[in-house]
């Protein structure tokens, strides 16, 4: 890859300076997609400009009819598959890494904010150009772990796009004064959306409706944590959330009863699974796995369906990642979804949970873009290990992986090599 930064980036430009260095325009040359179409992609900007055959792409030009631009970059992709980003729809950056600690998390501001940045820049690494973080608000937490994930936003600015939750633990009564107060202060600090977990309120349905307020009054959307047990009490919330549609998201739904997919449908809301373990740290309990038959009753009902990963080695899962890819081949794997409605769950339908734009590899659409080693969906979710982040047009992220054997091995082995 040769790169000229020139005055594309930097203080001059009001734009964050480009880690990876390439100037304004970007192509990428000789890339697969998904049809199995060979094709060089053209970025110019935040847009993607031009896609056509491999080679058919001429000079590197800024706009049609413009000069040739030279401060730009050219990134052969052989051997690469090239997908829209995908995105993390549910996370919790907050106590990421924190079952490696030898006592419980420090609520110190420094602390909160090197795992926030360290949980984002480890899934932007997996290809994650958009991220959604639920943050524990009130009680002992204050407003202190929103202000640091609200530090770390800001310093990863031009990387990756980080939205934030508030989840006050009560809303109603009494002891939910505090819960509101500090809910309405979130959203005023800049919390993206409104959330929390009613079934842990005395009134689950009143929590709801105090959440539905104070989404209205900040114009935001609600992403609510959500077992979905109780058949009954969920329709009831769907309903009261249903003038919000389609803003509205549920997750994990782990505990979902039979039928409850339909009051979902009809309420025009999203549900986000979690297929690492089902759960997360936002519910309480053991989580008992990702259940095929939920998928499958979601899907079957025409519910919009995301993915996401929950939880990055936290209490909850000292083994968890945050890595998108794994979270659609395991949907696949386990026969929930097929394997390119698996992948859709990771990038299109998680990117329209987070209230963004679609992306397509095509003309027009927005350049947030992942190369992953591999020559078909099914082999990149299988094993893709090297890969290329383009995030607003920019190559923000790149891992190379190498195989070698042992020298006594003489047959033609397969490899991951550097994408140079």
């Amino acid at each position: 890859m040769t790169a000229d930064d020139g005055p594309a980036d930097g203080p001059a430009s009001g734009r964050p300076p480009n880690p990876l260095g390439h100037g304004p325009v970007l192509l990428l040359a000789g890339a697969r997609l998904a049809d199995g179409r060979v094709v060089d992609v053209r970025i110019s900007g935040d847009r993607i400009q031009a896609v056509g055959t491999a080679g058919s792409l001429g000079p590197i030009q800024a706009a049609p009819g413009a000069p040739a631009v030279t401060t730009g970059a050219r990134i052969d992709l052989d051997g690469y598959l090239l997908l829209p980003a995908p995105a993390e729809a549910h996370a919790h950056h907050d106590s990421a890494f924190s079952a490696a600690l030898p006592g419980p998390p420090q609520e110190g501001r420094p602390d909160l904010v090197r795992r926030v940045t360290e949980a984002a820049l480890t899934s932007l690494g997996y290809g994650a150009t958009a991220q959604r973080t639920h943050v524990r608000i009130g009680d002992v937490h204050g407003l202190g772990r929103l202000e640091a994930v609200l530090t770390a936003r800001q310093a990863l600015r031009g990387l990756v796009d980080l939205q934030t939750v508030a989840m006050p633990r009560l809303l109603t009564g009494l002891a939910g004064a505090d819960g509101r107060a500090q809910l309405r202060e979130a959203l005023k600090l800049g919390a993206t959306a409104a959330g929390g977990c009613p079934e842990l309120d005395p009134d689950p349905v009143g929590y709801v409706q105090v959440l539905l307020e104070a989404a209205r009054e900040a114009d935001c959307p609600v992403d609510l944590h959500c077992s979905g047990a109780d058949a009954a009490r969920l329709a009831r919330m769907a309903g009261v959330l249903a003038p919000l549609r389609p803003r509205v998201t549920l997750g994990p739904c782990n505990g979902l009863a039979p039928g409850s997919a339909t009051a979902l449908a009809t309420a025009g809301i999203r549900v986000v699974c979690l297929p690492q373990n089902g759960g997360c740290t936002g519910t309480d309990g053991p989580a008992d796995g990702l259940r095929v038959s939920m998928v499958r009753e979601l899907t079957q009902a025409r519910v919009p369906l995301a993915a996401g990963s929950g939880a990055l080695r936290d209490l909850a899962v000292p083994v968890g990642r945050a890595d998108p890819l794994e979270a659609a081949y395991l949907l696949a794997a386990t026969g929930a979804l097929g394997v390119q409605a698996a992948y859709d769950a990771v990038s299109h339908e998680a990117r329209i949970s987070l209230g963004l734009p679609p992306v397509r590899v095509d003309a027009g659409f927005p350049a947030e873009l992942l190369a992953v080693r591999g020559d078909s969906l099914a082999g990149a979710l299988a094993g893709g290990h090297s890969r290329l982040v383009v995030h607003c047009g920019r190559v923000v992220s790149r891992t190379s992986a190498v195989r070698e054997f042992a020298d006594t091995v003489v047959l033609a082995l397969p490899r991951q090599t550097n994408p140079d």
